[in-house]
């Protein structure tokens, strides 16, 4: 603990107030600019100190109270201090500084920020569980900042109110079950209106276990799925269950997409919409275009993409999500759609001449992002006139759009950010370049 009052001079890209000391820095948790804090040192490494502030003397204008009483502990969320409108000035100017320091590029129009609502957005999350023999109980939540112990707490308004009211109940569930120091993971799924929990259970349950989550299921409405092994496993526990496959709508586009519970998908559904809807506007699709869906997933662009293309294909590197995406293109009654295997880190330039019919690529890459891919671009492989890129690294996508720009020949047409991730310092972001002939 320090009672020195340190000045924040800046933010880091994790969101954290920076304050200077002779030689030492400081990254610190609920700190903004300008401010003269008082904090409690988390964590050290030689003259680099991680803390919290614990006192703030002069709060700056850009502060709003947090809406979680866990915030000062719980390292889910790193921005709640943050007023949304500075979270979401901060990660616009964060990521256009990425694009122009890293990447030495910048678009010709900036986009306003895709932006919702702050609080209860996440639809898909992984909770740790753990008893503690000390406090003799069971807690239910996310890890205490820069530790690995478990935040003792009752409620998340990041997630749905109704799922954040269970996690007390469900906490005392988990006490009263037989094996209460046997699951150690809870992941949550939701399509927003059938809610799924999948407990990781590493011993049997017995009758009594089962009827208090049947209990459990019916007090609250949510799906009580059980995973022995890997997540191949995950299955529900009850019968009734068992033959009700789960998918999410997009409304604008009349398509229903099946999805695995324990698979990815987009944590914020509202988010997801206005971005796939901002894509496909983009894209400027006609019924003439062949449209390449790279990185596609269970084909969350690429089946909106098909209502308008002529054909598209997606390209994925999970044979388990390539089999999703056959089945949503069938589910859907869309023809004009092919899903392919392919490691889209392990190319080459015969790969893809198969693509060189392509007019139009998405690319929705992992954090890695898509360099492997685009540095094959050529008149010879594949040359699309348009590619929209969606990121969630600003590094990465600023290095994969030097690329683009210096050594491709393409024009950084438009770029912005999408605030899928409220509350954290995550920047996911669109953007759209055209190849300049």
């Amino acid at each position: 603990m320090s009672d020195e009052l340190l000045e924040i001079v800046d933010i880091d890209q994790d969101g954290r107030g920076v304050a200077k000391n002779k030689d030492k820095t400081f990254f610190i948790h609920n700190a903004l600019i300008g401010e003269k804090v008082e904090i409690n040192v988390l964590k050290k490494k030689k003259n680099i100190y991680y803390a919290a502030a614990i006192k703030i003397t002069n709060p700056s204008p850009d502060r709003t109270d947090p809406a979680c009483e866990h915030y000062t502990q719980c390292g889910g969320c790193s921005m709640q201090h943050f007023s949304n409108y500075a979270q979401i000035n901060f990660k616009h100017q964060a990521f256009f500084k990425t694009l122009e320091h890293i990447g030495k590029v910048k678009p010709e129009i900036v986009f306003e920020p895709v932006s919702l609502g702050f609080l209860n957005y996440r639809h898909k999350a992984r909770l740790r569980a753990k008893f503690v023999e000390k406090k003799d109980k069971v807690l239910v939540g996310f890890n205490e900042r820069l530790t690995h112990f478990l935040t003792d707490m009752d409620q998340c308004p990041i997630l749905p109110e109704r799922i954040s009211k269970s996690i007390k109940p469900l906490k005392d569930l988990l006490k009263n079950l037989s094996i209460y120091n046997k699951i150690p993971q809870i992941e949550y799924a939701s399509n927003q209106k059938r809610d799924i929990f999948i407990f990781r259970i590493l011993d049997q349950l017995t009758k009594d276990d089962i009827n208090k989550f049947e209990q459990f299921q019916s007090d609250f409405n949510i799906e009580v799925w059980v995973q022995e092994k890997g997540p191949e496993t995950a299955k529900p526990l009850f019968h009734d269950q068992q033959e009700k496959k789960i998918s999410y709508r997009l409304n604008e586009f009349n398509l229903n997409i099946e999805f695995d519970p324990t698979g990815f998908i987009q944590i914020n559904p509202f988010i997801n919409e206005l971005m796939i809807t901002k894509a496909i506007k983009l894209l400027d699709l006609s019924s003439e275009d062949i449209v390449s869906d790279f990185f596609s997933g269970l084909g969350n662009f690429t089946l909106p993409i098909a209502k308008f293309a002529n054909r598209v294909e997606g390209v994925e590197g999970s044979e388990q999500l390539v089999k999703l995406g056959e089945a949503n293109a069938k589910l859907n009654g869309l023809n004009n759609v092919q899903f392919t295997f392919q490691n889209l880190f392990e190319l080459n330039n015969q790969y893809l001449k198969r693509h060189k019919q392509s007019n139009k690529w998405l690319i929705d890459p992992p954090r890695d992002g898509a360099m492997q891919l685009i540095q094959l671009i050529s008149p010879d492989t594949s040359q699309p006139n348009k590619i929209v890129y969606i990121s969630c690294n600003p590094a990465t996508f600023a290095r994969d759009a030097n690329i683009l720009v210096f050594e491709k020949g393409y024009k950084f047409k438009g770029s912005g950010i999408l605030n899928m991730f409220p509350n954290t310092s995550h920047i996911e972001s669109i953007s759209v370049f055209e190849y300049d002939k």
